[in-house]
This record gives C-alpha cells, structure tokens and sequence, in this order.
C-alpha cells in the first residue's frame, strides 16, 4: 500500500503490520517511534545559512547555524532487520523538501567525480562546492548502508559532512556497525577518528536490536531459483520483487571509471535487473564488487542457455557469481535449466562446475551462512 506523507512513519508501518506485510517486531517498534520524533522535529525545518565560524574537527572551523538544529538519526544492527525498510517508510513520510535517498556507495562514488571536476577546474579545496552542492539538492538526506572500507572514502567524509551539517543538511542512515567500528582496522584509522565524533554529535545513534532476520524468515523453505523459463517463473520474481522491495524502486547507477553500471530497480536494500543488463555489457570485476557492495539482495532475471559463442557472457556471469558469494548476496533468480546445466560446453564450460556448485549452494534456505 503507498503511504502518504500526511500518514506519517507510525500510521504507515502499523499499516503494513495490520495488514500482514510486516510483523510486529518490538524493536522495530521502538525504531520506528525514533524516526516519528525526527519526523515531528522536521515539520517546517528550513535550514539556514551558516553565520558563525569557530573551531572545527577538520581545519576549516565549526559553522553554526542561525536557525534550530536538527539531530539525524544513525540506525544500526544485523543484516535483515529491517533497517532499509524503516528508512524507505521513514522517506516516503517526512515532511521536509528537498529529500534525497541514496545508498552510501553510490553516493560516495558521486562524491569523488566531483571532487574530481573541481580539481580539474582549479578548485582549492574541490570538496567545499561538492558538499554545497549536495546541501542545494537535499535538506534531508538519507542513506542506505553506511559502511567505509576505502581509504579514499575514509579521508573524505569527514570535512564531506562536517560541511553538510554545518549547511543544515539533517541526515539518517542505516549500517550494519556502530559508529566506532567503522573503518575498523583501516589504514590510518586515526585521522577518520573524528568523523566518528562528528556522528556522535550530530546524529542520534539507535540500535536495531532485534533477534528475528526478518529477510531470512520471508526467504527460507521457498524457491530462490526458478526454472524454466515462461511466465511462471517472470511472475514469482515479480512476487519477489515487491515483497522484498516494498515499492517500485528507482534505477541504482554505480560509476565506476567513468563508465555506470545501471540497475533498473532498486529499492529497500534489493535490486533488480536482467541477465543482458549484468552479463552482455562490458563490465569487468570491480564493476560487480561495486554492485555486490551496494545491494543485500539481487533479483536476476533470465539466465539463459550459454553456447560457445558466449564465452564473453558466461565468463562475465561467473565473476558475478564469485562477487555475490564472497560478499554474502542472496541472490532470487529464474534461469533457462538447473545451475549444472546452463553452459555445457565452451571454453570455460570446466571451471563453470564451481559457479554451479556455488549456485547451488546459494539457492539453499541455510545460505548465507550467519556471520562468525
């Protein structure tokens, strides 16, 4: 059911516990009356200017804002919960424009074109119009899996965002890891150190803390690879769709080198998209680790026979399916014949015995394995 903005988060997911969609998780509950209080502060929020330059964690000195200030909201726990969910419900509602929703890898990777763009302008610090840029376009702004493993990424954020708060900018987001835990281990570590402070003081930092993998309990006992191909298997991935995803999606663009790898649906954590989308373009490995890191769950649609002639095709599909395995990707997919026999000869027919093994392996209710 869509939900309106005159609804609100709290009338929208008792909604879709009532009507069977959602259960009545206790800890989503309780997430849930956190996002309405943001919600309620949000109601008539205008940012203004920054007026007052003090001392700030990354050299270019605190700006505080004229008007009231808003705290975001850093939601936190295990894969499944229902974070991304909450998040999709808490955008749909909130009462505040412009808004944008993102997931954190593909916002990152648009943060460094044009960062990229302004070095090549001649721009002293690029990172200052970028971010005022990203406060032009969105007064809210949401984001989806909030993980840093680059050291790229790791040196950035932190003056990124200290510039978007100090713009008014109010920011939600969804991570798998408390706030001092990320990056952990990284490289230089220290000097990322303040971006965690910066969390800490800028948004309210919430713990998911549910027992129940609501994606696993949906997923496990029924068939996540459908085969044949026809109109059967079209309508379960479809059923797949919008249960997992919970709207129609927007397409999920990943820039990588100056080239997009384009998903047509995503939504909630899931995408979608076809074989030919993934496997008959150009796209290397660092294309599919790009997209393995931005989605939990991949909808692929028709996997066909693969002949001689598709060597190309089938040694794309592989490294997609080693991209997905390693990082843990449910993958929902309706495929030409059983894994073992989709690419019976070809140059790379042998070494396709490990991709349908691991294809079978990933089609199990008990994948993937819960983390150690």
């Amino acid at each position: 059911m869509p939900q309106t903005e005159a609804q609100g988060i709290r009338q929208a997911w008792r909604a879709r516990v009532a009507s069977g969609a959602l259960r009545d998780d206790p800890a989503q509950r309780l997430a849930v009356e956190k996002l309405a209080l943001l919600e309620s502060r949000l109601a008539g929020y205008e940012p203004a200017q920054p007026r007052k330059v003090l001392l700030g964690l990354f050299g270019w000195g605190r700006e505080r804002m004229e008007n009231r200030e808003v705290p975001g909201l850093y939601i936190y726990g295990d894969v499944g919960r229902g974070k991304s969910m909450l998040m999709d419900l808490f955008f749909q509602t909130a009462p505040v424009a412009p808004k944008r929703r993102v997931h954190f890898h593909a916002f990152m990777q648009e943060v460094h074109e044009g960062i990229h763009g302004a070095r090549a302008d001649g721009v002293e610090d690029p990172v200052r119009p970028v971010a005022d840029a990203i406060a032009d376009g969105a007064t809210l702004l949401c984001f989806d899996e909030l993980q840093i493993t680059d050291i790229t990424d790791a040196m950035i954020v932190g003056r990124l965002f200290e510039r978007l708060f100090a713009r008014g900018v109010v920011v939600v987001a969804t991570s798998n890891r408390h706030p001092d835990d990320l990056y952990k281990d990284g490289l230089n570590r220290h000097l990322f150190l303040p971006f965690i402070t910066l969390i800490k003081e800028r948004m309210e930092v919430h713990a998911l803390d549910s027992d129940t993998d609501h994606r696993q309990a949906r997923m496990r006992g029924r068939e996540v690879y459908l085969s044949p191909l026809g109109a059967g298997a079209d309508a379960a991935l479809d059923r797949w769709w919008q249960e997992l995803a919970g709207s129609d999606g927007a397409p999920l663009t990943l820039r990588r080198k100056g080239r997009d790898v384009v998903l047509p649906q995503a939504a909630n954590g899931v995408a979608r998209g076809s074989f030919d989308d993934l496997c008959r373009q150009p796209l290397g490995p660092g294309d599919y680790l790009a997209l393995a890191q931005a989605v939990r769950v991949l909808i692929l649609d028709r996997i066909p026979l693969l002949s001689r002639a598709q060597n190309n095709e089938a040694k794309r599909f592989v490294t997609l399916i080693d991209a997905l395995y390693e990082a843990k990707v449910r993958l929902i997919c309706s495929a030409a014949a059983e894994p073992e026999a989709l690419y019976p000869e070809g140059a790379g027919a042998f070494e396709f015995g490990r991709t349908a093994s691991r294809l079978e392996e990933m089609r199990s209710g008990d994948w993937p394995p819960a983390e150690e």
